[in-house]
């Protein structure tokens, strides 16, 4: 089983904290999607003989798509990939783009699955990240959603911006929790650089996030979540029992996937492969039936670090069984060697055949994965 993940590369404005690959001038948007037809003409051998069981549209923001734009692209996707007659397909959405009409529309459409980037009930908090929706919209679209016949929702929030309390936090999470949507992906404020976040805060126009704040937030998500019967099976995703984002969690089991657009990564276990991160040059290598991509062969190593980066962030973790079957006996023997400190610490725990975080753990759990990497 495999997923196609497509990139919208598309917003009305650009949030301050955003790094992904986005334009705000739609100009393009036509020439896009014909290219975008074409690369998944172009890459329907990728996936030889593997099932298509999620489609995920990111971006940008996709839903800035029609309805006819989606159908059109998953006519193509149908016709040269096999895809499971309930395969899990992803709109991402902003709440403005939400309204009763949008949704009927995508009612006609392959969607059955929505994850909407709320971030925060607070007006504070959407105007220090730029966000395009208000506390309104923000309020108003799961509900319309529901209402639209829609039960498989996600939504985004994000904490320790300097503009959020402890008191807000909780505020933030308990309207989530009033609708009882299945999915709640929760991320810490990062300062990515180049980001206009990142030269705001040089210049001291705005605060900076601080990690205090983030992890003393996180504990409080990670107690709340608990609560209200989520389960915590990724480091920022929690879900109801049976409610896991399919598309996502395929990413850390490690399975293949296409990504199709510009800035779109591809693996299929043997190589890494990525698109062109410019829109202007994507549509033109297309014209000449050329994918923009680079490719790069995986070493034993980096298919090690690979798996510890993705595994160790999941409530299954590491399975050491795989590690001792799969790779070499030194990948074994340095990873037994090097999370001894952290089993001492208590940041890390054995249950057997698996190696987990525990909860300090997952506060730093890029720091704690970096440090197992074999080098």
């Amino acid at each position: 089983m495999s997923g196609i993940y497509l990139h919208i590369p598309f917003c009305k404005q650009a949030c301050h904290y955003c790094n992904f690959h986005f334009s705000t001038s739609l100009k393009l948007k036509n020439e896009l999607l014909t290219a975008l037809l074409q690369e998944i003409r172009l890459q329907k051998d990728y996936l030889a003989n593997e099932t298509i069981e999620t489609v995920y549209l990111g971006g940008g923001t996709p839903s800035l798509l029609t309805s006819q734009e989606i159908n059109q692209i998953f006519e193509h996707l149908y016709k040269y990939f096999s895809i499971k007659s309930d395969a899990e397909c992803t709109l991402e959405a902003n709440p403005d783009d939400l309204t009763p009409q949008s949704l009927h529309a995508f009612r006609q459409t392959p969607i059955n699955r929505f994850s909407i980037g709320i971030q925060s009930f607070l007006e504070a908090d959407l105007k220090y990240m730029n966000r395009a929706h208000n506390v309104q919209q923000a309020l108003q679209c799961v509900p319309m959603t529901q209402d639209a016949g829609f039960e498989n929702i996600s939504i985004d929030l994000i904490y320790g911006t300097p503009t959020l309390s402890n008191e807000d936090w909780i505020q933030n999470m308990e309207k989530a929790f009033e609708w009882q949507v299945p999915h709640i992906s929760a991320y810490g404020l990062t300062v990515e650089e180049n980001t206009a976040l990142a030269h705001l805060i040089e210049k001291n126009k705005v605060s900076a996030p601080t990690d205090e704040k983030a992890q003393e937030q996180m504990l409080m998500l990670m107690k709340k979540m608990s609560q209200n019967g989520y389960e915590h099976y990724e480091v920022s995703n929690f879900s109801k029992p049976n409610c896991h984002s399919q598309h996502n969690t395929s990413y850390w089991l490690g399975k293949k996937y296409l990504g199709l657009g510009p800035a779109a990564h591809s693996y299929n276990q043997v190589s890494r492969q990525w698109n062109i991160t410019n829109n202007a040059k994507y549509i033109k290598s297309l014209q000449n039936n050329i994918i923009p991509t680079e490719i790069e062969q995986l070493t034993t190593t980096q298919k090690f670090n690979e798996y510890l980066m993705v595994s160790l962030r999941t409530s299954w973790g590491i399975d050491l069984t795989k590690i001792k079957n799969d790779f070499p006996p030194q990948y074994y023997h340095h990873l037994i060697k090097e999370i001894q400190v952290f089993l001492n610490t208590q940041k890390a725990t054995i249950k057997d055949p698996h190696l987990c975080l525990t909860q300090q753990g997952i506060l730093i759990a890029d720091y704690l994965t970096a440090q197992l990497f074999y080098d």
